[in-house]
């Protein structure tokens, strides 16, 4: 068994790093959430936030968007030239997409400084291309309300995964000729 482990080591390294970070982080958004009691900000505050600027975007594209608290259920509502088009629940805010990439790239870490850096970097790339997924699917639906389980379920979904997928292989390859390098100063 001790073979094992010492053979294994970076492995159990690893998913012992990411299943911490990960479980701390999940926890601390589950505490946030929690504590939101969506007085002020409905249904809480990065789901709010991404409502408004979703709505923005949209407008930016050329149609009339609007956004409205749903009545049943705690999302906002997205509205599209006076047509109900989407709901933006707390899963669309990219929160849970951007933990699980930070825990990658932090059970994966190089130096403090890198990896606090691709992390910022990373997290604020998928919160944008989130933003733009979206718009874009908003507008889909608006406009091909027939394509909405291609679209949702499929496409867009593949688009914000996709970009996790990538940004952690760019990570993989940085982090591994940074520890080359590493290996032959040392």
């Amino acid at each position: 068994m001790k073979d094992i482990f010492k053979k294994y080591k970076l492995v159990i390294k690893f998913i012992v790093s990411f299943a911490v970070v990960y479980g701390l982080m999940t926890l601390s958004y589950k505490f946030y959430l929690d504590l939101s009691d969506g007085s002020k900000y409905y249904p809480d505050y990065v789901t709010n936030l991404v409502a408004k600027q979703s709505k923005l975007l949209i407008n930016g594209l050329g149609y009339k968007a609007e956004i409205a608290p749903h009545e049943m259920e705690p999302s906002m509502k997205l509205i599209i030239n006076n047509k109900f088009v989407a709901r933006v629940v707390e899963g669309c805010n990219s929160v849970s997409v951007i933990i699980l990439f930070l825990s990658f790239v932090m059970a994966f870490s190089a130096s403090v400084k890198s990896t606090f850096l691709f992390g910022l970097a990373g997290s604020v790339l998928i919160y944008a291309i989130n933003l733009f997924r979206i718009a874009v699917l908003s507008i889909g639906l608006y406009r091909y309300p027939w394509r909405s389980d291609l679209l949702h379920t499929v496409v867009f979904p593949l688009i914000i995964y996709g970009l996790v997928f990538v940004l952690w292989m760019l990570w993989v390859y940085y982090y591994s000729k940074q520890q080359k390098s590493y290996v032959k100063s040392a």
